[in-house]
Formats: structure tokens, C-alpha cells, sequence
């Protein structure tokens, strides 16, 4: 009796453990801080209640940490650029990009120039910007850095250290406005999407920063999971994971993220990522 008493508690002990797992996510953090946690607490509240178990939203300070993160498990399920997420899946066997934005099909990065320069929209890169100062957003950014080296190299044939007086790395899209239209930095490189949502806030001065050129369309934001959670979740836990994000349909959650829905993605949607990064040399 004892043995057996013994045999179904350490069961009920495993049950409890399995019951008691909590499904952790992370975002690269493209904007500031208190944006991200007004877009990320409520989506925690979504996939709890559609998963049915806990799920946490952790905040990173860096796109690195984010894929640092899901490479050593810290993290199973995150929202990544094209990049970064590419990077991550890189380190876990088995990983999987899950979904994507409605617009994350073809997505742009725009050249904003702020007013002292005198450059205007065009659709070509202006050779004037040569000896001018430019800022990109993080060194891990698909939008903020590396689309725009690369038609920024393919234009100057030579890189942007090679081609601006001074070369540098806000963080994120939100610094890289600011630094923008402060006059910090003579020319950025931002995200479509924020530009547009701060536009339409009123939160840009027009008069003095302005969109000079927009990048042909690319694939870029995705849901990215771990490979091994249905051995630590349960069977088909990748697949409820993954329907539970085409099914979200509140306004008001997926206007957070900009993006009218979310449709399925695929690993090698972001092929094209690879290769342009294997380019310009920022993966091997």
C-alpha cells in the first residue's frame, strides 16, 4: 500500500507540474517600453484564455536578448522581425515561424530626412545624402537595419560607414524618429508601420522630418515557437498555439500591432531575409 500510495503521488505530483507549466513570450522591442506592454499585456490575457493555461509576457531591453532568450529556453513563443526571427530559429531544431501580419507580406522601410538637409521624396536613394549622418534603428532590426543597408550599399556600392560622416544604432523605431526630427541625425531609417501610426496620432512634426524614400516591400514580422513544445506542452500544442493566432479577430488587439489579421507563415517565407543577411554579412 505503501509503494502504491507512494507511485500516485509522485504521479499527482507530475500532474500538477504538467497543469502548472506557463507558456512564456517575448517581442522585440521595436518601440518604447510602455507601447510594447499596452500591446503585449492584453495579447498575454488573449492566449491564456484561448490556450487555457498561464501565459507571460517578458519584456527584453535588446532584438539580441529576444533571440537569446528562445534559443536558451527562457522564452518558447515570440514576435519577431524577419531577421531576429530567422536568428532564433536558427539556434533550436525544429522551430517554427507560425504566423504573420496581413501586411507583413510585403512590408517597406521609409528614408526620413530631417528638414535642414534639403532632401527630397524621390524614388531613388539621393546621392546627396553622402557626408550626411544616419541613424538605423537596432544592429538586429530587418526594417531598421537591414533592408536599408543593404539598397543603401547596392546604391553607393559601398557601405554606410563608408558612405555618412557618422553611422548610428538608436534602438529602436520610436528613437530613430526622434532623433530624426530633433535634427540629431541627418537622415533615419524607420519602420512603415510606426511612422504611419505616429503620423496619424500627430505625433510627427512634419515640418521637420520628412518620409525621401521607401524601400521595395519585404516579408518581415512573424510568431516564431520553440521546437520542442509539444514534448513540454502536450501534442499538437504547436498547432493550437498557431490557430488560436489566425482566430484572433478584436479590433482592438490586432490594431495594437497594426495588422487588419493574422495569417499562417512559413519558415521559408523568409528565405529571401537569409540570403539578403548572408549578404551584407550580418549572419554566416
Amino acid at each position: 500500500m505503501t509503494n502504491l500510495l507512494y507511485a500516485l503521488l509522485v504521479n499527482l505530483f507530475f500532474v500538477l507540474q504538467a497543469g502548472a507549466q506557463v507558456l512564456v513570450f517575448t517581442a522585440i522591442p521595436d518601440e518604447d517600453e510602455s507601447k510594447l506592454q499596452e500591446r503585449f499585456g492584453p495579447m498575454s490575457e488573449y492566449l491564456s484564455e484561448t490556450l487555457d493555461i498561464e501565459v507571460r509576457y517578458v519584456p527584453v531591453k535588446s532584438y539580441a536578448a529576444a533571440v537569446s532568450a528562445f534559443r536558451n529556453d527562457q522564452v518558447q513563443l515570440a514576435w519577431f522581425g524577419a531577421l531576429s526571427g530567422v536568428q532564433a530559429r536558427a539556434t533550436v531544431p525544429n522551430s517554427q515561424a507560425l504566423a504573420q501580419g496581413e501586411e507583413d507580406q510585403a512590408f517597406w522601410t521609409y528614408l526620413i530626412a530631417h528638414k535642414s538637409t534639403g532632401l527630397e521624396a524621390g524614388d531613388a536613394i539621393d546621392a546627396r545624402m553622402r557626408g550626411m549622418t544616419i541613424t538605423f534603428g537596432s544592429k538586429s532590426s530587418t526594417s531598421g537595419r537591414l533592408i536599408p543597408e543593404f539598397y543603401l550599399t547596392e546604391r553607393f556600392g559601398e557601405s554606410p560607414n563608408l558612405v555618412f560622416e557618422r553611422v548610428g544604432y538608436s534602438g529602436n523605431h520610436s528613437r530613430t524618429l526622434r532623433l530624426v526630427e530633433s535634427g540629431s541625425y541627418s537622415v533615419g531609417a524607420i519602420n512603415y508601420a510606426v511612422w504611419d501610426r505616429e503620423l496619424a496620432a500627430g505625433n510627427i512634426d512634419t515640418d521637420a522630418v520628412k518620409v525621401i524614400w521607401k524601400t521595395p516591400a519585404y516579408p518581415n514580422y512573424q510568431w516564431s515557437i520553440r521546437g520542442d513544445v509539444d514534448t513540454r506542452f502536450g501534442e499538437g500544442f504547436t498547432d493550437k498555439v498557431k490557430s488560436v493566432l489566425l482566430a484572433m479577430d478584436d479590433p482592438k488587439l490586432l490594431n495594437s500591432f497594426a495588422r487588419s489579421a493574422f495569417i499562417p507563415a512559413r519558415n521559408s517565407d523568409y528565405e529571401p531575409i537569409k540570403r539578403t543577411a548572408k549578404q551584407v554579412g550580418l549572419i554566416d
